[in-house]
């Protein structure tokens, strides 16, 4: 990582004023098109997302209530259900801290790095998102399962799991810082190396500053869709109650026993810790986002 931060060396200036002006050109480009799209436009786009993402979650709601509040409390606070609760959410939290590292860590190799295989590198970062989440549980079972050709034994344990969710959520974090370390500024890192700062402290002062809002929001959809995967830990997970057992197998145990408005109320529970991280990570990069053009 280190080795990528360039000491300065004598080159013709980059006009910036002509990037300003074609970026300002493009802004009013931008707000011609979005104030011609009009009511029908939003009115489409409000009913699209009304079918799709509004109705289904009223729906399931409702269903977690049918017994009442009291109900959907006694559902979700089952010892079984905060079991698979809390297995979910800390598993979740320790895949979304890793994946933070290890994706900004890969972003940067990608975007300043040159090596051999490089594009083939980066094609298969969007691997996950093509792939059918139960194709990959059965290639981590082949691979850690009782016959591991490694000699690595991963199935039906809480490593399996963590294994399994960071392979499904590691594009979210990369996805996320690459385009804003392509878009940053590398004249400020050359000129604290020309005042004799390290590279630890260029990393630590100058770029994870402005990644960090990046870093953050890729952390959180990776976190987000953790709690919610089922595909990928189905198989190696194994499914053992009160240690494997995450709230998507939950919810599939509780519907296959005839308890729909459990299952709901778990899922709802789910969409709630869910909706609760993702809106303090939007405040929290929002400020740090906030602090930076203040200082610029």
């Amino acid at each position: 990582m280190t080795s990528t931060i360039e000491r300065p060396r004598a080159a013709p200036a980059t006009p910036r004023s002509g990037r300003r002006r074609r970026g300002r050109s493009g802004g009013h480009a931008t707000a011609s098109v979005t104030g011609a799209v009009g009511p029908l436009g939003y009115g489409l786009v409000t009913l699209w997302l009304s079918v799709i993402v509004l109705l289904p979650l009223a729906a399931l709601t409702v269903k977690s209530f049918d017994d009442g509040l009291s109900g959907w409390w006694d559902a979700v606070t089952a010892p079984s259900a905060l079991a698979a609760l809390r297995v979910t959410v800390l598993i979740s939290l320790v895949v979304a801290l890793v994946n933070a590292v290890m994706g900004t860590l890969i972003a940067w190799v990608l975007v300043r790095d040159e090596f051999p295989g490089k594009r083939w590198a980066n094609a298969i970062i969007d691997l996950p998102f093509a792939l059918p989440t139960i194709v990959a549980s059965i290639v981590l079972l082949s691979l850690y399962g009782p016959q591991s050709p490694v000699g690595i034994r991963l199935n039906a344990t809480q490593p399996g799991v963590m294994v399994a969710l960071a392979f499904v959520t590691l594009p979210f974090v990369v996805r996320s810082v690459q385009p804003v370390l392509i878009e940053a500024d590398r004249d400020v890192e050359q000129a604290a190396a020309s005042l004799g700062a390290s590279n630890l402290t260029i990393f630590r002062s100058v770029v994870l500053p402005a990644l960090l809002p990046a870093v953050l929001s890729g952390a959180g959809l990776a976190f987000a869709r953790a709690i919610g995967e089922y595909g990928s830990v189905v198989l190696i997970g194994g499914n053992i109650p009160r240690h494997t057992q995450v709230a998507s197998q939950y919810i599939q145990q509780q519907i296959e026993i005839d308890s729909p408005v459990n299952a709901a109320a778990v899922s709802v529970a789910l969409l709630m810790i869910a909706f609760a991280a993702l809106f303090v990570l939007r405040v929290v990069a929002s400020r740090g986002q906030r602090r930076q053009e203040n200082a610029a």
